[in-house]
C-alpha cells in the first residue's frame, strides 16, 4: 500500500506529498523476526510498540508517543509509574557488554506528563453494532476491555463493587505511587467511549448474575483477586494482624488502622513494599519485610527496592514464620531460618528450614500479604472445589453460553500490564463471537527508511535515574505526595538517546556486495558476518548463521540483527551502496467492517 503524508504551508495550502511504500505482513516469519529481534516489544504482554513511542518522545512528539502507547496499553500515565516492567529485563542495552537497559518505564511516563494541555485521544471508532457487553470489575483488565469494546461500536456498561472504580489501581496502590489525579483521567478518558458505570454493585450479592446474562448479549468477569491468602500459622487471628490487601484497602480508602512502633510486614510482592512504605507514612518507627528466601529472588523492581531502603525500611531475609506471638494482641512473630536451593521449574528457588534455629521478633503489628486468590461467586457455569468460575485461558469462555472471563480472576495474581493484555484479549474474542466479524489484527509492518541519526557516542550515555523527593523527611510530611518526582524534559531525551532502535532492520544486498570487508572492520560488535548457510525454523524465519572464516566457502555476508546495536556505521563505509534499511514495527490494525472476516 501507499501511505500519504501531506506537508502544509502557513496559509494552509498542500506544499509537498511524500508517498512512502508500506507493505503489511501476517507471515508467521515476520512475527518470529520481531520476537527475535525487538526483544523489548516482544517481552511486553500487551505489545507497546517501545522503539516507536521513544522515537516520538526524543522528536519532541509527546502526545504521538503517549498515543502509540495507549493503542497497545490503554493506561500509560499509570503504567509510567506502576509496570513491572518485564521490556527492561529484555532491552538489548542490557546485554552484558552494552550497559544498563533503557529506563523504558520511565520514559512512558515522560510521554504522559508532556504530552500537550487539552490532548486530543485519539480513537478508531466503529458505527454501534447493537449489542450490548456487561463487565463485572473495573480493575484494569475490565477498563481494558470495556475500552476495545466501546470502540468497535459495543454498548458496555461497568459493574463495580467499591465506590469508586480502578480495582487494585485505586484500592491497592498507595497514592504515593500512584495519583489519584492521574488514575482518574486515564479511567475518564475510557468512559469517555459511552461506557456506563454502576458502582457499589456486588454482582451476585445485589444483582444476580443470571439477570445480566438476560439483559445483556455477554458477560466478562474481570473481578480480580480479593481473597487474601493465610499463613495458616498459629495466632494469625490476634488483633493487630492484617492480610495485605486489607491494609491497603483502608489506607487508600481513607481510613487507616492504628499503627503502632513496630511493625513487621511478611511476604515478597509489590504488595508488600507497598504495606511497608505506607505503615512507615502512618507513623510507625521500625518497620521490616521478612523474606524467606533472598533480595535477590524478588521479583519487584530494582527501584522499589531502592526506595523502600531509603525510606528506612528493613529487608530480612532467609526467614520462615512459624506462629504469631501474643497475649489478647500482637507481640512478636517466632521463626525459623531458611536455607536457599536450587531454582525450581517454577521459577522459585526452594527453601530448607533449618533446624533449631528458631528466634522472635517483637512487634506491634503483623501484616501477612502472601497473595491473592480469587473469590468463590454464586455464578451459573462450571466452578472448582473452591467455588472459582472456571474458564478456558486461551477463548476465556465458561460453561455457561454467553459468560466469559478475564484478567486475575482467570489466571490469579498477574502483574497490571498483564491483565491490561488480557482484558483486550478477551474483548477481541468476544466481539467476534458476538458477530462472527474479526475487527483487529496484529501485523508487521514494513517501511523503507533512512539510516539511523543515532551517534555512536549515545551508546554511551548513562542511564538516567528518576529524580525523587529529597530530603527523605519530605515524603512523611506530606505523605500522600508522589515521591518519583518525573523527567525533565532534558533528561529524557537524553535517555532516549539511549534506545537503540531495535526496529530498524539492516540487511545487505549481495547482488551489489563486493565483499570489500569494511562494514564487518568498523562494526563495534560482532554483528556481521562471513556466511556459508543459514539456518531456518519451520516458518521459514532465519534463526542462525553458518559462519566460515575461509573465502572460498563465504556464500554471503550477513548482518546478525540479534546482535546490531544500530549504530548505522555499515551503512556509512559501504562503497557500493549495498546496505538497506527498513523500518520493521509490530502494529495492530482496525480491519474494515466490510472487510472483516
Amino acid at each position: 500500500m501507499q501511505e500519504k503524508t501531506h506537508y502544509p504551508t502557513k496559509n494552509g495550502t498542500r506544499a509537498l506529498e511524500v508517498i512512502r511504500e508500506i507493505t503489511f505482513s501476517t507471515d508467521p516469519a515476520d512475527f518470529y523476526y520481531m520476537d527475535v529481534n525487538v526483544p523489548c516489544q516482544g517481552a511486553c504482554p500487551a505489545y507497546t510498540n517501545i522503539p516507536a513511542y521513544i522515537r516520538c518522545l526524543f522528536e519532541e512528539r509527546y502526545s504521538r508517543s503517549y498515543e502509540l502507547n495507549r493503542i497497545a496499553n490503554v493506561l500509560p500515565g499509570v503504567l509510567g509509574r506502576i509496570c513491572s516492567r518485564p521490556c527492561e529485563a529484555k532491552c538489548r542495552h542490557g546485554e552484558p557488554e552494552l550497559g544498563q537497559p533503557v529506563n523504558i518505564c520511565h520514559i512512558k511516563r515522560a510521554a504522559s506528563d508532556f504530552k500537550e494541555a487539552g490532548h486530543i485521544y485519539m480513537e478508531q471508532l466503529f458505527a454501534p453494532l447493537g449489542k450490548k457487553v456487561a463487565i463485572i470489575g473495573s480493575g484494569p483488565a475490565g477498563l481494558a476491555a470495556a475500552h476495545d469494546l466501546s470502540t468497535i461500536g459495543v454498548s458496555v456498561t461497568l459493574f463495580e463493587a467499591f465506590e469508586e472504580p480502578g480495582g487494585m489501581l485505586r484500592y491497592g496502590i498507595p497514592e504515593f505511587r500512584l495519583p489519584r489525579d492521574i488514575l482518574k483521567a486515564e479511567i475518564d478518558s475510557i468512559l469517555r467511549l459511552g461506557v456506563t458505570l454502576k458502582t457499589g454493585v456486588r454482582v451476585g450479592q445485589d444483582l444476580a448474575m443470571e439477570d445480566i446474562l438476560a439483559d445483556y448479549d455477554a458477560a466478562l468477569l474481570a473481578a480480580g483477586c480479593y481473597k487474601p491468602l493465610k499463613l495458616e500459622i498459629p495466632g494469625e487471628e490476634l488483633p493487630g494482624v492484617y492480610t495485605g490487601l486489607d491494609f491497603m484497602i483502608q489506607v487508600t480508602s481513607g481510613r487507616p488502622p492504628h499503627v503502632d512502633k513496630r511493625v513487621l510486614v511478611i511476604g515478597a510482592g509489590f504488595t508488600v513494599f507497598d504495606c511497608a512504605r505506607s505503615a512507615l507514612r502512618l507513623g510507625a518507627e521500625d518497620v521490616s519485610i521478612c523474606l524467606r528466601r533472598t533480595e535477590e529472588d524478588l521479583t519487584v523492581t530494582e527501584d522499589e527496592v531502592f526506595d523502600t531502603k531509603r525510606e528506612g525500611v528493613k529487608i530480612k531475609s532467609l526467614m520462615l514464620s512459624r506462629r504469631i506471638i501474643g497475649n489478647g494482641q500482637v507481640e512478636g512473630v517466632e521463626f525459623v531460618r531458611t536455607r536457599p536451593g536450587e531454582i525450581m521449574p517454577n521459577g522459585k528457588r526452594s527453601i530448607t528450614p533449618i533446624g533449631g534455629s528458631e528466634f522472635i521478633l517483637p512487634a506491634d503489628m503483623v501484616i501477612v500479604a502472601t497473595g491473592q486468590r480469587p473469590e468463590p461467586l454464586d455464578f451459573p457455569g462450571e466452578r472448582d472445589k473452591d467455588g472459582v468460575l472456571v474458564a478456558e485461558k486461551e477463548t476465556f469462555r465458561t460453561s455457561e453460553p454467553n459468560l466469559y472471563v478475564t484478567g486475575d480472576y482467570l489466571t490469579g495474581p498477574s502483574t497490571v500490564i498483564e491483565a491490561i493484555a488480557r482484558g483486550r484479549a478477551a474483548a477481541e474474542k468476544i466481539a467476534e463471537e458476538l458477530t462472527g466479524q474479526k475487527f483487529r489484527e496484529k501485523a508487521v509492518r514494513l517501511e523503507e527508511t533512512k539510516i539511523t541519526d543515532r551517534l555512536r557516542s549515545w551508546d554511551f550515555i548513562p542511564r538516567q535515574e528518576m529524580p525523587f523527593i529529597s530530603p527523605i523527611e519530605k515524603r512523611f510530611s506530606t505523605p500522600n505526595t508522589e515521591v518519583e518526582i518525573g523527567y525533565s524534559h532534558e533528561q529524557a531525551k537524553e535517555e532516549c538517546k539511549r534506545c537503540y532502535l531495535c526496529y530498524l532492520h539492516y540487511e545487505i544486498d549481495m547482488s551489489r556486495c563486493i565483499y570489500c570487508r569494511y562494514c564487518i572492520d568498523v562494526a563495534p560488535r560482532d554483528c556481521i558476518k562471513m556466511v556459508r548457510a543459514v539456518e531456518t525454523n519451520e516458518m521459514g524465519a532465519i534463526t542462525g548463521f553458518v559462519e566460515t572464516q575461509q573465502w572460498r566457502n563465504v556464500n554471503a555476508i550477513m548482518i546478525d540483527n540479534t546482535r546490531c546495536i544500530r549504530c548505522g556505521e555499515c551503512v556509512r563505509v559501504c562503497p557500493v551502496d549495498c546496505i538497506s534499511v527498513t523500518r520493521v514495527e509490530l502494529v495492530e490494525r482496525m480491519l474494515p467492517r466490510e472487510k472483516a472476516s
